[in-house]
């Protein structure tokens, strides 16, 4: 017996039905016999039913309100196409996947490879075809609405050409590429990748030309990810969309070019620095994407530990002095910036900054774009800027000797002066400045704090499961800790248990963001006569830990066992001390 005389004795399908259903098989469109039934006139959720009840296996009808993105990445799109194995749903830690064929033993073995893999728990349910086609095209969208665009723009990339053949002239085929890149499909896939981006929480788009396709990666909490790839004959079409956006220069393609460009997205305004650097098969072009909407962050959310968030608040209340943050690009050092100066009581103080670029608007702050093309640098606007009665000042970035020397002097003659410079560590600060000429008699007296910081992915509050202490973990905080005097470490004390980061239906990864790690350390007294002997960075670190500095592996690994991060974070953290 088979499900077909299931069918039969229910009287849901006919004899004929059956046997047209036969004769339809291996005819264009109809490969299986489940294909063919449904187009005699067979009910598709009584055919699901019917081999449920001869397979053993429960049935369901697919409700797209529970398949989110965050679902649909346990199964990756080529395995869901090519096993018809689909996930529909979420429920006590346990994922349900839809299939329309349980005797497809490639399918299951598939479903248990991933599982296995990815280590999630899986229940198998019958679904129609129709629903599986559904959940397919809940994968698609950025592929698919790109995909579309793709259709329409070879149709018309074919009689573009045909065109060019046929008239033969240069100034034809130019005008012929120029309407690509004003045509629809091209812009709307510009638009599709830049809505998708958004959407997907990226901080960069990367789109590169292999020579054989063209890749479109997203940055996502820091790690970048192809999302769609696009054949060659779309690669100038789509670059010099962007850079007529941008308004760069379109025949400029030797070196690179630097713009911006905003739009609206969902009713909210969206800015985007665009950059192009050329490449061995074409331009590159990288978007980083400023979402003005997700506004400045309060100084306490940034993930500044109690003791680091202190210490800056009191640097934040001297009349004068300099504050440097550190770190390499991408760090968050801006976000930090601008936290600190969102503390300030603006309304009573001239607070004035020199940026490059302005990312975010922050209210009875003036801000001001350095623009070194027409020589207004770092430095020249710095010495502006001293004209202008300005209490506090935001310098975006020291990167020579006159715009350090500079900053010296603001803080030396009654300013409070906060910026940022390019070393590995907090106590690195001071060696950099003297690298660049600043002498260390005029460093004691105004650096106030010196600060390192770093990105790292954050725990989603669904991923946290808590576990007994780990022995590795253990013998990891002895060696980071070793050297704390007894005084500081007992603020730390080791717990005995831990919160472990794993995957959960809101969050495969078990991670959403990104938050910070930090190091900091004040200039007191001490550090002021250590400076004075023109100290390494380990000279700086040994006082500084005399008086309770923190790592930022430690603060990571102090924020990983409270779950706030993965303890894999902490590893990809460097240690002067390594």
């Amino acid at each position: 017996m088979s499900y077909i005389d299931t069918l039969l004795e229910q009287k849901k399908a006919t004899e004929s039905q059956i046997q047209e259903a036969q004769s339809k098989i291996g005819t264009e469109g109809i490969d299986t016999l489940d294909v063919a039934l449904v187009d005699a006139g067979v009910d598709p959720y009584a055919l699901r039913d019917a081999k449920g009840a001869y397979f053993g296996i429960p049935t369901k009808n697919v409700d797209l309100k529970n398949i989110t993105d965050e679902i649909l990445k346990y199964i990756p799109i080529e395995s869901a196409e090519h096993y018809h194995i689909v996930p529909i749903d979420m429920k006590d830690g346990i994922l349900e996947v839809g299939m329309t064929d349980p005797d497809h033993t490639e399918a299951s073995n598939a479903l248990q490879f991933i599982a296995s893999k990815e280590g999630f728990a899986f229940k198998i349910f019958l679904i129609t075809s129709d629903d599986l086609s559904l959940v397919l095209k809940r994968y698609s969208g950025l592929t698919g609405e790109v995909g579309q665009a793709l259709t329409d723009f070879d149709s018309i990339d074919g009689e573009l050409a045909a065109a060019s053949n046929e008239v033969g002239s240069q100034k034809n085929i130019a005008t012929d590429q120029n309407k690509i890149v004003e045509d629809a499909p091209i812009i709307k896939i510009v638009a599709v990748i830049l809505r998708h981006a958004i959407e997907g929480d990226a901080s960069d788009i990367h789109i590169e030309n292999s020579g054989e396709k063209v890749l479109v990666r997203f940055r996502v909490d820091g790690i970048l990810h192809t999302s769609l790839v696009l054949p060659l004959n779309t690669y100038s079409g789509v670059i010099a969309r962007i850079k007529i956006l941008s308004k760069l220069r379109l025949d400029e393609k030797r070196k690179p070019q630097d713009g911006s460009f905003s739009t609206k997205i969902d009713g909210r305004k969206v800015d985007f620095r665009v950059s192009t650097f050329p490449a061995v098969y074409g331009e590159k072009i990288v978007i980083r994407i400023l979402d003005s909407d997700q506004g400045v962050k309060a100084l306490d959310s940034i993930g500044l530990s109690a003791r680091n968030l202190s210490l800056v608040r009191e640097a934040l209340t001297k009349p004068y002095g300099l504050i440097l943050i550190t770190g390499p690009t991408g760090s968050g050092k801006s976000t930090t910036l601008y936290s600190m100066l969102n503390e300030l009581d603006r309304e009573k103080l001239n607070v004035v900054s020199l940026e490059d670029p302005v990312e975010y608007n922050i209210p009875m702050v003036n801000q001001s774009q350095v623009m070194p093309d027409i020589g207004y640098t770092f430095a020249s606007g710095l010495r502006s800027i001293l004209r202008q009665d300005p209490n506090i000042i935001m310098v975006g970035e020291i990167r020579d000797k006159e715009t350090a020397q500079l900053a010296i002097q603001a803080a030396l003659t009654g300013h409070l002066v906060l910026s940022t410079l390019h070393t590995n560590s907090a106590a690195g600060v001071v060696p950099r400045l003297i690298d660049m000429g600043v002498d260390p008699y005029l460093i004691g007296p105004t650096l106030i704090l010196a600060m390192a910081q770093r990105l790292v992915r954050h725990t989603h509050p669904s991923a946290r499961k808590e576990v007994p202490m780990l022995p590795v973990v253990a013998e990891q905080y002895e060696k980071y800790f070793a050297d704390l005097p007894e005084q500081y470490k007992k603020d730390y004390p080791l717990p005995a248990t831990i919160i472990d980061t794993v995957p959960s239906p809101e969050s495969p990864t078990g991670t959403k963001g990104r938050v910070g790690v930090h190091e900091v350390f004040k200039i007191d007294r001490d550090m002021q006569s250590l400076i004075l002997k023109t100290p390494s960075d380990s000279d700086i670190y040994k006082l500084a830990r005399t008086k309770g500095f923190i790592t930022m592996r430690e603060d990571g690994f102090l924020k990983s066992l409270q779950g706030e991060i993965p303890m894999t974070e902490v590893f990809n953290l460097a240690d002067d001390r390594d």
